[in-house]
């Protein structure tokens, strides 16, 4: 090799590392600038200050400090209770059973600053949320279990990746099936199947409704003594899923038997194959037939539980994480939206 050619050669050798070091360094400043896109998208540009206006059914936590991201990890979200602070507030929460029942008011004597977002908070099914034309043109969110919620906060959620194990069930359970009900209405569809599934097979109720309350303490073990636990809503309507399957059930470790919204919810909220629901048979007798049989198939009992390997649930109890969900929800909710007949989506 001649001299100039060895030159060469050896430049080129030399040229190679900086222009690896050069593309490496472009992609990573790429990778650095979608990750920073990501982040945008699920954390406010700013401070965001929630204001909640009352506390629901008057069960109060703490909010010094910088709960959200002490506990949630959710940064630039502050809430507050002090009512004080509602000029500066970016948001005001305002739980519907407080309002609705006249236990608190809205403060429109109070200027309210133009830039400020109202959001309307209920847990409850339409049947329990009175007085709703009153609240007509004031508020701009809406926060509710329903997955079409401004800020959707179900009583809990599935999520995937599950342990990879079959779920144990306590072997020797000493009961068949068993509900737990306070408010015990007749007319409602739940206490209709109660009085007829109850002719077929045997079930232990508990509550305050026979007089037999559980402590929060004794919820769970007396459930989980039992294969099957009724969660039954007592409102069949659009996403309703309560803490009747996410905890009474799901936790406690009993197979749930449902009665709400239509199979299909269930499927899409519920993790797979996890739960016998009553509009699957025409009869209360078919459906105790069939509890009967899995009851004494271990294999078909244990079917129930397959899901643990793959999927696991979320519950929602703590009102500061939901709250905290605003923060999340915030860059991308509609900022001049105005509800002017909130009964009527509340009720659809």
């Amino acid at each position: 090799m001649t001299t100039s050619g060895s030159r060469a050669f050896l430049l080129l050798l030399l040229l190679l590392p900086v222009s690896f070091l050069s593309q490496l360094l472009y992609y990573s400043f790429l990778d650095q600038k979608l990750y920073q896109q990501k982040r945008h998208l699920a954390v406010p540009e700013r401070n965001i200050s929630i204001l909640l206006w009352h506390w629901p059914f008057g069960r109060s936590f703490r909010l010094n400090g910088d709960k959200c991201f002490e506990l949630y990890n959710i940064s630039r979200c502050f809430l507050t209770n002090n009512k004080s602070t509602f000029s500066a507030a970016d948001v005001v929460v305002f739980h519907h059973q407080e309002i609705g029942r006249g236990l608190s008011s809205l403060p429109l004597h109070q200027v309210r600053p133009a830039s400020q977002h109202w959001v309307w908070l209920s847990l409850e099914p339409p049947v329990n949320n009175a007085n709703l034309t009153q609240l007509n043109s004031l508020f701009n969110w809406t926060m509710s279990y329903r997955r079409d919620a401004d800020i959707s906060i179900p009583y809990g959620k599935t999520l995937l990746g599950g342990d990879g194990l079959v779920f144990q069930a306590a072997p020797n359970r000493s009961c068949f099936v068993s509900w737990v009900v306070s408010k015990y209405q007749p007319q409602q569809a739940r206490a209709s199947v109660y009085q007829s599934l109850k002719e077929h097979i045997p079930i232990d109720v508990y509550g305050k409704w026979n007089n037999r309350p559980l402590s929060n303490k004794k919820l769970l073990p007396t459930i989980a003594n039992c294969l099957f636990y009724l969660s039954f809503e007592n409102s069949q309507v659009k996403d309703y899923i309560s803490e009747k399957l996410w905890r009474n059930a799901f936790q406690a470790g009993a197979v749930p038997v449902v009665l709400g919204p239509s199979r299909a919810t269930y499927e899409a909220l519920a993790p797979p194959g996890s739960f016998i629901h009553v509009a699957d048979f025409k009869t209360t007798a078919d459906l105790a037939a069939y509890l009967k049989h899995v009851a004494t198939d271990k294999q078909a009992y244990e079917k129930y539980f397959q899901w643990h390997r793959t999927h696991r649930i979320k519950t929602y109890t703590d009102w500061r994480e939901r709250l905290c969900q605003i923060c999340v929800k915030y860059p991308g909710l509609p900022a001049h939206r105005v509800y002017h007949d909130l009964e009527s989506w509340v009720i659809s």
